[in-house]
């Protein structure tokens, strides 16, 4: 068995901080809005996805630079910000008492990735495994990264469990033939954020609970 974790949301506590950054962004260039409003539109897919539905679906000219600013702002936030999801430690090392693998399969870049596992000191638990959504020729909520992921480690889908937070990670777990378990124990998770995982195989909002769920 393998163990696929998304990072933001699931193993670090980013999502409401670069909701938040996204918003002071696209406020300054011209489209006030807010990170509830962000975070509703964009968790789970990549900063360049982004960038393009912020361009069809908002109609807002961004600059060429958009994508590398936006990293940039976030960089700073999340070294003065960014904490490990809790209980994930624990988590991580029941899996390694059990003797599971275990990985990431982000949206983010390889590089935003391992600053963000350094910060919290996550990095030396998944050094050597990480996948990044610009390893495949499309993210979430398309298939490809996790079916990579898992050919990475020579693991079969069907013998492959995802923790995602997202509805789109969920989507692109399920396409790929795996187990998913929808987590929301996160910061930018409301009362209400477990009906948008609804599709996943369980959903919980503990990390103490992981190792339950396998």
């Amino acid at each position: 068995m393998l163990i696929i974790f998304d990072c933001d949301g699931v193993l670090v506590d980013s999502e409401m901080i670069a909701s938040q950054e996204l918003a002071a962004y696209l406020s300054d260039l011209g489209r006030p809005t807010s990170g509830a409003e962000c975070r509703e539109a964009f968790t789970g897919i990549s900063i360049q996805a982004v960038g393009d539905k912020v361009r069809h679906d908002w109609g807002l000219e961004l600059p060429q630079d958009f994508v590398a600013a936006l990293r940039e702002r976030d960089r700073m936030a999340f070294e003065r910000d960014l904490a490990a999801i809790p209980g994930i430690f624990a988590a991580l090392d029941d899996l390694d008492q059990r003797g599971l693998r275990y990985c990431v399969a982000s949206s983010g870049t390889p590089e935003k990735i391992r600053h963000s596992l350094e910060l919290t000191g996550l990095i030396e638990r998944f050094d050597g495994h990480l996948f990044s959504a610009s390893q495949v020729a499309r993210g979430k909520p398309a298939p490809d990264l996790f079916l990579f992921a898992a050919a990475s480690m020579n693991t079969a889908p069907n013998d492959c469990i995802v923790i995602e937070d997202s509805p789109a990670g969920v989507a692109g777990a399920k396409a790929a033939g795996m187990r998913v378990l929808g987590f929301t124990g996160g910061g930018h998770c409301g009362p209400d954020y477990a009906a948008k995982l609804s599709a996943a195989d369980a959903v919980f909002d503990d990390m103490a609970a992981l190792v339950s769920l396998l």
